[in-house]
């Protein structure tokens, strides 16, 4: 490991300080581009949208949020409590109860974003080979569309955002300012993205806003290949690592899944959804701690799209998990089984269909582009 806490074992995540401009100068680094990213790269063209084009998504399409909910009812755990479900027994104060659990949800995505748009922009300045900081800058262009693009939304939808729970921001902050690039790349490429697959795979599936429906899939045509950035990564470092790098590692990723496992989605993080609607906070969380139990995690975590499930997979398929930690993670999830379904990631099939969409717009642009400069 080096002095600075970097593991690095493959030239192309080669990394200087953020500082370091003089590095960038070296002649010899013009020479040596990695081709290890051309196929994302050149892919970008396949998945162009743009948020403020209509012919991609439209903001203006409506919902009636007075009378119907984005999301079915039973995705929030606390009506499922006696205490709350009593005290919100009319439809239309459920139905602005799962709605503004809807808006943290929907926040909570927005403040990743711009998490994901920083640390890509963070990698530009650290990482030498002009290819891996190609493939950054292309991230942040894409990051920085989603930002937009869920802005926009809870724009439509609410009007403005809430603040980013405790949890989330502790993690952005810790692999945004981390000189690490593995935190950077297993934080942000791995654990975020992949709990971010997952969230949109499941809100794809069954979100009763075709607008939010869109959204979700023109994300999910990006994200997957946010995501192939950081298995590359995988395949080229983690074979190589030392027992001790490894144990770094691993212990670093154990730890931030374990935090957002308990804390993410926790009942505490929703202090502020209760007190809206005049509920004690103290009643509902004790409620809920009969409800959500290792129990309870481990059926979840059955489900293709939970998002803890995409994140354990994504460990696992990146060699990260070992007989170190596997115990901790074999109790939610059946690992065996995970490893038995391969490579394909929740939400393919979905970005697969999106970017079909978008090739359409896009080529046909193309065409009209040709027919003018001919004429």
């Amino acid at each position: 490991m080096a002095a600075d806490g970097n593991i690095t074992k493959d030239i192309i995540y080669d990394a200087v300080a953020p500082d370091d401009f003089e590095s960038m100068l070296e002649l010899d680094r013009y020479n040596n581009r990695s081709t290890a990213f051309d196929k994302i790269i050149s892919a970008t063209h396949d998945h162009f949208w743009d948020p403020l084009d209509k012919r991609y998504i439209d903001f203006d399409e409506p919902f009636d949020m007075e009378n119907e909910m984005l999301l079915p009812e039973d995705m929030v755990v606390s009506l499922q409590t006696k205490y709350v479900s009593d005290r919100l027994s009319d439809r239309k104060d459920r139905v602005r109860f799962v709605n503004q659990f809807a808006l943290r949800s929907f926040s909570s995505i927005l403040h990743g974003e711009q998490g994901a748009l920083n640390l890509s922009a963070s990698l530009c300045h650290v990482l030498k080979d002009q290819g891996a900081q190609e493939y950054a800058a292309n991230q942040t262009r894409e990051e920085a569309r989603h930002v937009t693009a869920f802005a926009k939304y809870i724009k439509a939808r609410w009007g403005r955002p809430v603040e980013c729970g405790p949890t989330l921001k502790a993690l952005l902050v810790d692999i945004i300012g981390s000189p690490e690039v593995y935190k950077k790349i297993i934080g942000m490429q791995m654990l975020v993205e992949g709990l971010a697959m997952g969230a949109f795979a499941t809100f794809f599936k069954v979100t009763n806003d075709p607008l939010c429906k869109k959204l979700m899939q023109l994300v999910m045509t990006d994200e997957a290949f946010h995501h192939k950035f950081g298995k590359i990564w995988a395949d080229r470092t983690i074979p190589h690592l030392s027992e001790k790098e490894h144990e770094v590692i691993e212990l670093w990723a154990a730890q931030c899944f374990q935090t957002l496992l308990f804390n993410l989605v926790g009942p505490t993080q929703q202090r502020s959804l209760y007190e809206e609607f005049g509920l004690d906070p103290d009643i509902v969380i004790a409620e809920l701690a009969t409800i959500i139990t290792d129990e309870t995690r481990r059926e979840g975590m059955k489900e293709q799209a939970n998002i803890f499930r995409v994140l354990v997979k994504t460990l696992l398929n990146a060699g990260i998990i070992t007989d170190r930690t596997k115990a901790f993670y074999a109790m939610y999830v059946d690992l065996e089984e995970l490893r038995s379904e391969g490579d394909a990631m929740v939400g393919d099939a979905i970005a697969e269909e999106g970017i079909r969409y978008l090739q359409e717009i896009n080529f046909a642009d193309k065409a009209k582009q040709i027919l003018i400069a001919a004429e």
